[in-house]
């Protein structure tokens, strides 16, 4: 299944159910989508081994480990050169306050979603990490009151 797009509906069914619960085991995944346990398997293995199942992850209250306050902070770098995606993009990825960068087209290069502790950790974060960096030319950062992720992504065969 090297071809992502070689997807059939049992797949569909498959990536579905476990978007909704990534804890099914075999067995249950298998009689959900109508498959013998060994066909699933097979199924599931050959869309983790063509990337299209990437992996599996837990939701986890972002409070009940001392992140108080989410934000969207927008970067416009100095120059569009490669070099300067590179250096940012490996800089960012590298800070633990980082959940999730997005390269966008627009005015903004950057969308990056930061998770801190308060107002004061943020302060401190966008001042020490972010514009004191000499491929950022202007930022722009809006607190996140209520985040809700959809649980699993549409698709479109």
């Amino acid at each position: 299944m090297s071809d992502k797009a070689a997807l059939d509906r049992i797949d569909y069914e498959i990536l579905d159910a476990l978007q909704n619960d990534a804890r099914l085991s075999n067995k249950e995944l298998a009689a959900q989508v109508g498959l013998a346990p060994s066909s699933c398997l097979a199924r599931v293995r050959k869309l983790k081994e063509s990337d299209v199942l990437r992996g599996f992850h837990a939701d986890v209250d972002a409070t009940s480990l001392g992140i108080g306050l989410q934000a969207l902070t927008a970067i416009r770098l100095t120059q569009h050169a490669r070099n300067n995606f590179a250096t940012f993009l490996e800089h960012v990825t590298s800070l633990e306050e980082i959940i999730d960068v997005f390269q966008v087209a627009g005015a903004d290069d950057y969308l990056l979603h930061v998770a801190v502790r308060d107002a004061n950790h943020l302060r401190d974060f966008v001042l020490e990490k972010l514009t004191t960096r000499p491929e950022v030319a202007h930022l722009n950062t809006s607190l996140i009151f209520r985040h809700m992720r959809s649980p699993k992504l549409p698709h479109y065969p």
